[in-house]
C-alpha cells in the first residue's frame, strides 16, 4: 500500500565522545512521519563526509567503495518498497529497515523445497529408504502443488504465506475435489508437514502453520481371515497355475505374517536353523529394518518345498515366486471370489490373519506375536490383534463357569441377581459382536474381569 510520505536518509551517526571522528553511519527511513533507524555496520570518517549528499567524500578507493555499497542499499531498498506496493502490502519504516537487517520473511519456495526433501529420499534408495516412501512423497508433492494452482492460480507459495487457513482450505481440496477418504486425506497432510517441519527446522519460517490443525483418523475395522474362510483358501482346487501360486504366496503369509515386500525379498539364506533345530526365518523387515525371528509352521514349510525348484526362485535366489503388489491384489480379489470370500482379500490382510487367527486366537501371547511381526511396541500390534467370534465365545463361556462357581450353593437372592446380570451382559456383548458393532472387546473383558475381582472381595 503507497504510503503518503517517505524519506530515506544516510548519515553519521554522534558518538558519546563527540571529539572521536570515526563514526558509524546510518540510515534512517521515514514513513508517514515515523522515523526508524539502523547501522549499515559500516564506519567513516566525519572530516571526510558531506551531509549534503550523504555520501563520503573524495575519489580514493575507501570513498569510492563506500558510496557503491550506499547506492547499492539505496537501490536494494527502493526495489524491496516497489515489491511491497505490487503485492499490496503496507509500507512502514519497521518493515524497511527489517528488510535492511536481513529480518525479512525468506522467500523460500513450498514446491521447492519439498522437490529438494524428495531428491533427498531418493538418493538414500535402497539403503535408508524404500522406492515406495519416495513415491509416496512424489504424490504427496503433486497434491500440493495442484492445490496452490487450482486456490491460487500460481506456480509455487512462499513458506511465509502459509497459515492455518491454507492447511484448513488444503484439507477440504483433497476431501472435496480429490475425492480422499479422511484417514488418506491425514496421510497426505502428515506427508506435507513434514516439509514445513523440515522449514521450520532450517528456520525459514518460524511459526507453524499446523499448531492449531488437529486431524481425527477414523477407526477402521480390519479384520483378518476366519478360520472357516482361511481353510476354504488353502483346499480350493484353481484351473490355473497363476491362482495357484499367488494363494500359495498369500497363505505363506498368512502363517508366517510377512508383509509383502519382506515375502518379495525373502532370500532362501534367510532359512537358517534355530536353537530348537527347527527352520526358522531370520531376517531383517524392509520397512522398518527391525530383526524378524519366525518360527516356520508345517504349512509354509510345504509352500516352500513346492517351489523350491520354481524357474524365477531358482534365478531370484527367492524362496517364493511373487509377482508385483499390484498383481497380487488383482489376482487375489478374483480368488476371493472363487472361494466365496466376501471381504476385501490383499496382501496385507494375510498378516492380519497371521496376527489374529493363527496366533493369538492360538493362545501365543501378544507380546511374541509383536517380535515376529517386527513392531516396534504392543500397542502397535494390538491394532492386528482383531478377536475372531469364537475366541468371543470362549472368553464369556469362561467367565461365566468362573462367575457360576463363585456363586454356586450361596443361596443369596443378591448374588443371583448380580450372576443373572453378568449372563444378560455376556450374552449383550456377544451379540454386539455379531452386529458387527465397533466396540472395543478387549476392554470390555477387562472390565468384566474387574467385577469378578470385586466378586470375590464381597464372597470371602
Amino acid at each position: 500500500m503507497l504510503e503518503n510520505s517517505y524519506g530515506l536518509t544516510f548519515f553519521l551517526k554522534t558518538p558519546k565522545r563527540k571529539s572521536d571522528m570515526i563514526r558509524y553511519v546510518y540510515l534512517r527511513v521515514t514513513v508517514n512521519g515515523v522515523p526508524k533507524e539502523t547501522s549499515t555496520k559500516r564506519k567513516w570518517d566525519a572530516k571526510r563526509w558531506d551531509q549534503n549528499t550523504e555520501r563520503a567524500v573524495g575519489t580514493k578507493e575507501d570513498a569510492r567503495s563506500l558510496n557503491f555499497f550506499l547506492d547499492s542499499l539505496l537501490t536494494n531498498v527502493s526495489n524491496y518498497r516497489t515489491e511491497l506496493i505490487n503485492e499490496g502490502k503496507t509500507i512502514t519504516a519497521m518493515r524497511i529497515i527489517d528488510f535492511v537487517k536481513g529480518n525479512n520473511p525468506s522467500k523460500s519456495k513450498v514446491l521447492q523445497e519439498f522437490q529438494e526433501h524428495n531428491d533427498e529420499v531418493f538418493a538414500l534408495v535402497p539403503t535408508e529408504y524404500a522406492l515406495g516412501t519416495h513415491t509416496r512423497f512424489v504424490t504427496a508433492r503433486s497434491h500440493v502443488q495442484e492445490f496452490i494452482l487450482f486456490k491460487y492460480s500460481r506456480e509455487d507459495l512462499e513458506f511465509r504465506e502459509l497459515n492455518y487457513e491454507f492447511i484448513k482450505d488444503y484439507e477440504m481440496y483433497l476431501k472435496v475435489v480429490r475425492k480422499c477418504a479422511n484417514n488418506t486425506t491425514l496421510k497426505y497432510i502428515a506427508n506435507f508437514k513434514k516439509i514445513v517441519l523440515r522449514a521450520i527446522a532450517k528456520e525459514i519460517i518460524l511459526a507453524d502453520p499446523f499448531k492449531l490443525f488437529k486431524g481425527k483418523k477414523t477407526k477402521i475395522k480390519r479384520k483378518p481371515l476366519t478360520k472357516a474362510e482361511l481353510y476354504a483358501l488353502e483346499s480350493k482346487q484353481f484351473s490355473t497355475e497363476r491362482l495357484s501360486t499367488i494363494r500359495d504366496v498369500f497363505v505363506f503369509q498368512c502363517y508366517t505374517g510377512l508383509a509383502y515386500i519382506d515375502a518379495y525379498q525373502l532370500k532362501k539364506e534367510d532359512i537358517k536353523q534355530g536353537d530348537d533345530g527347527k527352520q526358522w526365518i531370520m531376517s531383517s523387515r524392509q520397512k522398518s529394518k527391525s530383526d524378524t525371528d519366525i518360527p516356520l509352521l508345517p504349512k509354509a514349510l510345504e509352500i516352500i518345498e513346492r517351489y523350491k525348484y520354481h524357474p524365477i526362485c531358482i534365478s531370484r535366489g527367492s524362496v517364493l515366486p511373487v509377482k508385483s503388489n499390484q498383481k497380487m491384489n488383482e489376482y487375489l480379489k478374483e480368488i476371493a471370489e472363487l472361494c466365496n470370500i466376501h471381504s476385501k482379500l490383499n496382501t496385507h490382510k494375510a498378516r492380519r490373519t497371521f496376527a489374529s487367527t493363527i496366533t493369538l486366537n492360538n493362545g501365543v501371547p501378544i507380546n511374541v506375536v509383536k517380535e515376529m511381526l517386527g513392531h516396534h511396541s504392543v500397542t502397535q500390534t494390538e491394532d492386528y490383534a482383531i478377536t475372531e467370534q469364537e475366541t468371543i465365545s470362549r472368553e464369556m463361556l469362561q467367565l461365566r463357569d468362573r462367575l457360576s462357581g463363585q456363586l454356586k450353593g450361596k443361596g443369596n437372592n443378591r448374588f443371583s441377581s448380580l450372576l443373572e446380570q453378568f449372563e444378560n451382559d455376556l450374552a449383550n456383548l456377544k451379540r454386539s459382536h455379531q452386529l458387527g458393532e465397533n466396540i472395543d472387546f478387549n476392554e470390555k473383558f477387562a472390565q468384566f474381569e474387574e467385577r469378578l475381582i470385586k466378586f470375590k472381595t464381597d464372597l470371602s
